[in-house]
């Protein structure tokens, strides 16, 4: 089972990572996303664990504990294809629309650029 981890301490190593996770089960592979600029990590990573069982227990043991000044997250990771980002709608009156005159005195006395219809 693939697990994300975030919020791991910056100083951390791949190694670190595995044997935290090693104590609940045998751990396949472990992966820390590393900034291509700096070189440091970023903050989270993942690791596959060979049964599923062991990361559910991994899964309750180590979420929100707190590592070097920093609270874990460990939660089982979604393939990249299927992470849907939450829709964003523009708040209530943000949409831009048209002015509307009384009449065409009160166009007529405002600046041209402000004359314009939408």
């Amino acid at each position: 089972m693939d697990l994300y981890v975030g919020s791991i301490p910056f100083k951390w190593k791949e190694k670190d990572l595995h044997d935290l996770f090693a104590q609940f089960g045998e751990v396949v592979s472990v992966k820390i996303i590393i900034d291509k600029i700096t070189r440091q990590n970023k903050g989270f990573g993942f690791v596959t664990m060979a049964d599923s069982a062991a990361a559910q227990r991994a899964i309750t043991a180590l979420h929100a504990t707190e590592l070097e000044g920093r609270s874990l997250v460990v939660n089982p990771s979604v393939p990249k294809g299927e992470f849907q980002k939450p829709q964003r709608t523009a708040p209530a009156g943000s949409r831009k629309k048209p002015i509307e005159f009384k009449s065409d005195k009160h166009k007529k006395s405002l600046p041209p650029w402000l004359r314009k219809e939408y």
